[in-house]
């Protein structure tokens, strides 16, 4: 006697909920962002080399790679390998997994129609409190790995130049950068999460969502998010630059962060806070795209396809079930 099929509607019953489902958006967000940005990790080298010392490295990305290659060898462009993996598994987890937690915290809280009518805010406001917490958990490894990327020959690796810096500088030494990172990170993040989400409404306006197929979903993920990463390298910028600038040497004795924050920011003046901006928008554009469409792909084989909750369109509820928009689970978008 054959199976009874399993309805749609019984499906979805059985849908991950709650902190498991947190969970998975938590991994699939810190595999997404620590694939990606380990990828781009000699780019990221050269960016950092241009911002902290642009009189010698002024040929630009490619001319940088050629001359770590020629003077350091092609293992420097490994540098930093381990704490940018391990820093942005980390802040992938809370950054994805905040941003869908805080944005049903904030459809609960107004409704899903007042939802729909602000959800350019209700994107901002998520986006920024994850990113908060996100950046709490990144900052003491991006320190060590602008040390280890800006001082050849400081540390072995992740684990001796953390211990390093924690022995000879003290916790604060990697909060040093909290406030740059802060002042980089939230306009990044926001910037990244509304133009993906606004550009792929467009697009997706465009078209029947029930048959589209998952690798158009996946072109979609990757065209929204190379535009949103270009827009969100440009506003992020100037204090990307002056994070590499901070975390590059200790402070004076006595010297605060601010005065410190200052004294850069007068050093570099508004064309060299700008330094490496061709380097980090070829960088940032392929990372943002790489990590919403992973993102996607990850989700939907953990099974959130099936996490949809009742705020979402009727599409969803089709046996196509088809994803869209960048969270492929809280859905405001008409």
């Amino acid at each position: 006697m054959a199976a009874p099929a399993t309805s749609v509607k019984e499906v979805i019953q059985k849908k991950p909920e709650g902190l498991d489902l947190y969970a998975r958006f938590a991994l699939a967000g810190a595999l997404g962002c620590s694939v990606t940005h380990g990828a781009f990790t000699p780019v990221d080298v050269i960016k950092t080399r241009i911002q902290l010392d642009p009189a010698t490295y002024n040929r630009g990305m490619i001319g940088g790679f050629r001359q770590v290659i020629k003077n350091e060898g092609i293992g420097a462009l490994a540098t930093g390998f381990g704490p940018t993996f391990t820093g942005y598994f980390v802040q992938g987890a809370f950054k994805f997994g905040g941003y869908e937690f805080f944005k049903k915290q904030s459809i609960d809280l107004i409704g899903i129609e007042k939802a729909r009518q602000n959800r350019t805010a209700v994107y901002s406001v998520s986006a920024a409190s994850a990113e908060f917490f996100a950046s709490v958990a990144l900052c003491p490894l991006e320190a060590t790995r602008i040390r280890l990327v800006s001082t050849p020959g400081y540390a072995k690796g992740l684990v001796d130049g953390f211990t390093k810096i924690l022995t000879t500088e003290g916790v604060g030494a990697f909060y040093a950068g909290f406030g740059p990172i802060l002042f980089k990170q939230v306009p990044y993040t926001v910037t990244k999460f509304v133009v993906y989400e606004k550009v792929a409404e467009n697009i997706l306006a465009q078209f029947d969502k029930s048959k589209l197929s998952g690798s158009a979903l996946t072109g979609i993920n990757l065209g929204s998010g190379l535009i949103a990463g270009f827009a969100a390298a440009i506003v992020s910028q100037p204090a990307d630059t002056m994070l590499s600038k901070i975390n590059k040497t200790k402070g004076l004795p006595g010297e605060s962060t601010v005065s410190r924050l200052a004294k850069i920011a007068r050093e570099l003046g508004v064309r060299g806070s700008f330094a490496g901006l061709p380097t980090r928008l070829f960088m940032v554009g392929g990372l943002t795209a790489g990590q919403f469409a992973i993102y996607g792909d990850i989700k939907k084989a953990l099974g959130m396809f099936m996490s949809c909750p009742r705020i979402c369109p009727q599409q969803y509820q089709t046996a196509n079930l088809v994803i869209t928009g960048a969270t492929n689970g809280v859905e405001i978008a008409k």
